[in-house]
């Protein structure tokens, strides 16, 4: 199954995500299939990744948006937290500081994209400027309005700088976000994620929704391209995550250096080594 081709947004199009399903099972027989495929696939990222870093050329940003539960967090743990933390970085974007707040929205944001040679992971992002900001009245519809082209510019300039950037919107059903609240409530050790303004957000979900939708509309460049993810099923949405990203950075196809030694002459002298530590040994 070709997952990039299947939850890609077309540039251009219109996006109505209450068409879009949120449960699906995909190529997969059962969850136990979905697992092992992500396995594998997570064996070969890390491989692709790793030559990313030793390359040194080029870097991936993996933007991470959805509403309360839909399971950011596991699919950071599942998938891309797989990753050699050598090279790469988890960003959870919270409540902007009083410092962060004294610049540019973009600012906080620019100090986090990755380096040649890293992948960067952003935990919620800049989009929070055009969707928090925007239902909760934050900041006037001028200024939030005129974000959108901002981001453009921003998402253009990472790209030509050699960042190729992944946008996932991770689309869960109201009865399984409420489902997963309850999950919450039952585990204590998922006590501390509990938060009123959760299920105050439930009331506002068209308005998110309009938002989320607006953003992917608005925002969704050729080269830095949103993705929607069925994702009330755990095991799908990392399958499908998993395969984007594996499929990215294949086509990226980082090289390992050319290797500037003589091969026969190391060859030798770890030969010499090996004689010289055996007699000693004796």
């Amino acid at each position: 199954m070709d997952f990039i081709k299947q939850h890609r947004i077309k540039s251009g199009k219109k996006v109505d995500l209450s068409e879009m399903e949120t449960r699906v099972k995909g190529p997969f027989a059962d969850k136990s299939a979905a697992k092992a495929f992500t396995a594998e696939t997570n064996d070969a990222i890390r491989e692709l990744q790793y030559r990313l870093f030793v390359e040194g050329k080029q870097s991936l940003l993996v933007v991470l948006q959805a509403p309360d539960a839909a399971g950011k967090d596991g699919l950071i743990r599942n998938v891309l937290g797989q990753m050699n933390p050598q090279g790469c970085r988890t960003f959870p974007f919270k409540v902007p500081s009083k410092l962060e707040l004294s610049h540019d929205f973009l600012w906080r944001i620019h100090a986090c994209t990755p380096a040649k040679g890293m992948v960067s992971v952003f935990n919620r992002s800049h989009y929070e400027d055009v969707l928090v900001v925007r239902v909760e009245d934050i900041v006037p519809k001028q200024v939030w309005s005129e974000r959108y082209e901002l981001i453009n510019h921003f998402e253009s300039l990472l790209r030509s700088c050699g960042t190729r950037i992944l946008k996932f919107y991770l689309h869960i059903s109201l009865e399984e976000q409420l489902e997963r609240f309850g999950k919450r409530l039952e585990n204590p050790a998922k006590h501390w994620k509990l938060n009123l303004g959760d299920y105050e957000a439930r009331g506002k979900w068209d308005s998110y929704r309009s938002a989320y939708e607006d953003a992917m509309e608005k925002c969704n460049q050729q080269d830095a391209p949103w993705f929607v993810i069925p994702a009330d099923h755990k095991w799908y949405r990392d399958a499908a995550v998993a395969s984007i990203v594996r499929q990215t950075l294949e086509d990226m196809d980082p090289q390992l250096p050319k290797i500037d030694v003589d091969l026969d002459e190391v060859r030798g002298l770890y030969e010499r080594e090996q004689v010289k530590l055996n007699d000693e040994t004796k």
